[in-house]
């Protein structure tokens, strides 16, 4: 008898987990008019986040190493929007609206949750604020920017301090992402280090902070000690038992105290689970959704989890699956294959799979890897490496691309163009550490700083007598307005008593908000006429326009 009841499967994550679910259901259900298959992403394609340290290294393109979702899954309706809410209770999921539209209520009779992890930075004072990730896409290019920024920044600075800290790259993170990425930024640094006119690859500082005893935990100890000699040789400094604290604007704070002097922090610490995960009525474990053997959530039929927030035990060893890109996509093919089974009333199977091997890039054609105990290194393992992850990435135009990419950086010399993609910053937070100065009398006035928490001085210079406190400054109060206003250089100088966190404004929010917000500016006019006496009256004119501002 032909089905006549439809059936509404929403799949929420547009990672390895999500993506390769929609793909087996697409083949499981091929043809079958009756299902509905709905794939909810925040971007339309596929990142193959193996590839991610390449794309640092210029050896191949930003755009091939995504998929867009759409090739992929032909048969999915995709929505490229966030996840607002997930009720379990009236099988329904929130999405906010797009141009023009309403907010999407998205109905379902099975649901997938793969909404993987996110980047998370608490209980490290200042990262959140100066610490760069490598995660995604916009991570891979935010960094590449950021290293030719500070090269070109550090080829003119006359200050020899300041040209170290420019020149120094901190990674923090000895796993598979930490070592990949600190290999593929120091060949990358150190191959367009020529290009620099005063700089030269004995100038740069790399640097590797492990807080074990060893590099790759997850691999055997010969194969750690191989990737630490290589990446020794080629320049990089490996501190083990090494700790990262939290960071200022300026350097990287160690546990135990020691800063590290520099502009360019990496973090690979381990993410955390994604928010809507903790909202959700459901068993976890170390923030991971817990399932049964079929990968579906107890006591919710028809809701299933995998990928990088799932709890999943292998039905072969019992211990739970680690969060790999091999493991998320043979849970999408068994999950795709038991919500076929659900819907048309057969066997389900159980969820049972052995990691086939490990592999590391160490770059420059060197590379780490276990692939059926079998223990390889050096160029053998370069190739296995390139070889293996050419065979699963998506697509047949990236694959070409990406072969393309590598003939190439063989012959011809690194791109070292600065992509300057970012809006113009207007609101920033930033953390600093006790006794750093925020800013100095005499500076341009170009930014309004509101105390997060944390206690700040003000000092001023007082001629024959020299620096003398003028006052302190707590939680919720702000400082540099008289500047903002007037458009003179800073009148005092502000540094941190304590470890304390501000948001600062450039001139063009401070000026809109000045100007548009009557109690904003009412609040400011009280606050200059008790520290310069009445407000000029073309104050708010030359703010709003930003005439006259120091340069």
């Amino acid at each position: 008898m032909a089905q006549t009841t439809r059936t509404r499967i929403v799949i929420l994550g547009g990672g390895f987990g999500g993506v390769y679910t929609a793909m087996a259901l697409e083949k499981r259900f091929r043809g079958a008019a009756h299902v509905d298959l709905t794939l909810v992403s925040k971007e339309n394609y596929l990142v193959f986040q193996p590839m991610l340290p390449e794309v640092l290294a210029g050896s191949i393109g930003l755009l091939d190493v995504i998929t867009p979702i759409r090739r992929l899954c032909p048969r999915t309706t995709l929505y490229t929007r966030t996840v607002e809410a997930i009720d379990l209770a009236n099988h329904r999921v929130t999405a906010p609206a797009g141009f023009g539209s309403q907010h999407y209520s998205l109905e379902y009779d099975h649901l997938v949750l793969a909404l993987g992890n996110v980047t998370s930075f608490a209980g490290q004072p200042g990262l959140r604020e100066h610490a760069l990730p490598f995660k995604n896409l916009g991570d891979a290019l935010a960094l590449r920017n950021h290293v030719l920024h500070v090269l070109e920044d550090a080829d003119i600075e006359p200050d020899p301090a300041v040209r170290q800290a420019l020149l120094t790259f901190v990674v923090a993170g000895g796993g598979f992402s930490g070592v990949e990425v600190v290999a593929a930024l120091n060949d990358f640094l150190r191959q367009v280090a020529k290009h620099f006119r005063h700089i030269t690859p004995a100038d740069l500082r790399v640097i590797l902070l492990q807080a074990g005893e060893r590099l790759l935990p997850e691999l055997p100890t010969r194969l750690a000690r191989f990737a630490q000699g290589i990446l020794e040789k080629r320049g990089v400094d490996i501190r083990f038992h090494t700790r990262l604290h939290g960071a200022t604007a300026e350097a990287a704070l160690l546990v135990g105290g020691e800063r590290l002097p520099t502009r360019t922090l990496v973090s690979t610490v381990p993410s955390a689970p994604n928010p809507l995960v903790a909202g959700l009525p459901v068993v976890t474990e170390r923030g991971r959704i817990v399932v049964n053997e079929h990968l579906e959530v107890p006591g919710y039929p028809g809701v299933w989890a995998v990928g990088d927030g799932a709890w999943v035990r292998d039905a072969t060893t019992g211990a739970p699956c680690p969060p790999t890109a091999q493991h998320a996509i043979r849970q999408a093919r068994c999950v795709g294959e038991n919500i076929a089974a659900t819907v048309r009333g057969t066997a389900r199977r159980a969820f049972a799979f052995t990691a086939l091997g490990q592999l590391g890039s160490l770059g420059h054609r060197s590379a780490v890897a276990e692939i059926g105990g079998v223990q390889l290194s050096g160029c053998v393992a370069w190739w296995l490496w390139r070889m293996i992850y050419l065979g699963k990435l998506p697509g047949l135009d990236r694959k070409v691309r990406v072969m393309t990419g590598w003939l190439l950086d063989l012959v011809l010399p690194p791109d070292i163009v600065q992509l300057k993609t970012d809006r113009a910053c207007t609101i920033r937070r930033e953390h600093y550490e006790p006794q750093q100065v925020i800013c100095r009398e005499g500076d341009p006035g170009d930014w309004l700083y509101i105390i997060v928490a944390g206690e700040l001085e003000v000092h001023r210079h007082v001629p024959d007598q020299g620096e003398r406190l003028q006052r302190r400054l707590g939680p919720g109060e702000c400082f540099g307005e008289i500047a903002m206003v007037t458009h003179h250089p800073r009148t005092a100088t502000v540094r941190s008593r304590t470890a304390a966190d501000v948001i600062a404004l450039d001139r063009d929010a401070f000026g809109a908000l000045f100007t548009t917000l009557p109690p904003l500016r009412h609040f400011v006019e009280q606050l200059m006429t008790s520290h310069l006496g009445p407000l000029p009256l073309d104050a708010g004119a030359a703010v709003g326009t930003g005439h006259g501002a120091p340069h």
